[in-house]
């Protein structure tokens, strides 16, 4: 591979902005220049009146998951092809550990999935579902190959939950080693009483599943989380926070000097309750937690607490599930006729983050253009154990560099996304800023409305653990 040269843009991080160009070599940054260096390149990239930008990083997606009588509609060679068209340059997956699997058993099978198909380079958290004392040494091994955060679950009793005693065990397992427990916080064992007496109402329809998924039961779960956190000293990450009770709850923990982060997704800050009604067409928009009552604040909570890094972080939580018969996977939101408790939890969207959250948040004035990068690209590669080899455009680092036109136009449609899915979540919707090129260790994957990349050009990434303390 030769040099590279992206000319006349201004490159943008997360502390700052300048006129610059920057030379590529090997995959890596090898210089930011000053204009007129004089520099020559094999390649030459004209930036001119756009933003350079380290490629985002999602650090929460769901390709091929098994979940409600399905699987996730993307496979890791959709989903990351999506991912790239989308600015997106690195993704962290979930590996999945069922209950009577062995931890390492779930890490080899994804990275089997993955291993070759995937067009950016990806990583992988582990959903530890069954804690016992082999999960234990295993997490051990699993930091060892990389694998340095731990999913857990307060919801989905039966398929993922684990108790308090479990989730301390891990904790304590966690803090010894330097790794991240990631928690989705929902108080499940209460959710399924309401529930149940939802469904013997005759309440079916999607709606019903924002309904008795109560955002202060997302606070209490948030809370005790963060007591079993502080009583073990785990490092503890809050995904996909949904409710402004949860934010309150890290808010106070993070004041009060305790290792708490957490993240929100584009459908929380974007989307509403409302979303979820107009009958069975409210399926295409159940996930969990779910889509907040937009008049009772959470929205404006959210952009707040991005705003002044109460929450650090705005990944996908990316797990598609078709309205019609998946071509592969058969039916999927359809599963939930009747029966709003059956719908497949979760939505598309790792196509759409870092277009959502530039018009929405830049364009609209709500978070500034170095915030933009460092919620979505930055401090994500900090969180958990990738930066600067990702999140920056720095000497050294990884030449995954997004140029993106602020004033660009882009119109979200099923019938020209990428995602391997029969709806939007987002159809129709303007976006001022659109992603125009996208490098991926210095290899152009999207240029002129092309893809340019292939199966097998993303790595696996062994990452390291947190690089970040209160």
């Amino acid at each position: 591979m030769g040099k590279t040269l992206i000319k006349n843009g201004t490159v943008v991080t997360a502390i700052d902005q300048s006129e610059a160009d920057v030379l590529i070599e090997d995959g890596k940054v090898t210089a930011i220049l000053a204009r007129d260096h004089g520099m020559e390149a094999d390649e030459v990239i004209d930036a001119s009146g756009k933003y350079v930008m380290p490629g985002g990083i999602d650090v929460h997606t769901h390709m091929e998951l098994p979940f409600g009588g399905t699987f996730a509609a993307d496979t890791f060679e959709t989903g990351t092809r999506a991912a790239a068209w989308g600015g997106t340059t690195t993704i962290v997956d979930f590996a999945v550990q069922t209950v009577g699997q062995s931890a390492m058993e779930g890490w080899e099978a994804w990275m089997e999935k993955a291993q070759g198909n995937c067009a950016i380079d990806y990583g992988f958290h582990m959903i530890t579902g069954d804690i016992n004392d082999q999960t234990l040494k295993e997490m051990e091994q699993l930091v060892r190959e990389g694998v340095t955060s731990f999913k857990m679950f307060m919801a989905y009793p039966g398929v993922f939950y684990s108790d308090d005693g479990q989730i301390v065990r891990a904790m304590q397992k966690a803090a010894e080693d330097g790794a991240t427990i990631s928690m989705h916080a929902e108080n499940g064992i209460a959710i399924d009483v309401y529930v149940g007496q939802a469904l013997e109402r005759g309440e079916t329809d999607p709606i019903h599943h924002g309904m008795v998924r109560k955002s202060i039961l997302e606070g209490e779960a948030t809370h005790r989380a963060i007591k079993l956190a502080q009583v073990t000293g785990a490092q503890l990450y809050i995904v996909h926070l949904s409710a402004k009770e949860a934010l309150d709850e890290v808010v106070r923990a993070r004041d009060e000097g305790l290792n708490v982060w957490a993240e929100t997704c584009p459908q929380y800050l974007f989307l509403s309750l409302d979303n979820l009604g107009n009958g069975f067409d409210g399926a295409k928009y159940v996930c969990s937690p779910p889509l907040r009552d937009e008049d009772a604040g959470h929205q404006q909570r959210l952009w707040q607490g991005l705003k002044t890094n109460d929450l650090q972080v705005v990944s996908t939580d990316h797990c598609p599930f078709c309205m019609g018969d998946h071509h592969t996977f058969g039916t999927q939101k359809q599963l939930g006729q009747g029966d709003f408790s059956k719908i497949p939890n979760g939505m598309p969207g790792v196509e759409n983050r870092m277009e959502l959250i530039y018009n929405g948040g830049v364009a609209e004035g709500r978070i500034s253009l170095n915030r933009f990068v460092e919620i979505t690209s930055t401090t994500p590669a900090k969180m958990f154990g990738l930066y600067p080899k990702k999140g920056a455009i720095a000497v050294g680092s990884d030449a995954d560099i997004l140029i993106f036109d602020p004033h660009g136009k882009h119109v979200i449609s099923a019938d020209t996304h990428h995602m391997d899915v029969d709806y939007s979540a987002y159809e129709g919707w303007e976006m001022t800023g659109k992603v125009e090129t996208v490098l991926s260790k210095g290899k152009v994957i999207i240029a002129d409305d092309q893809y340019h990349g292939q199966p097998g050009d993303g790595e696996y990434l062994a990452r390291g653990t947190s690089q970040l303390s209160i």
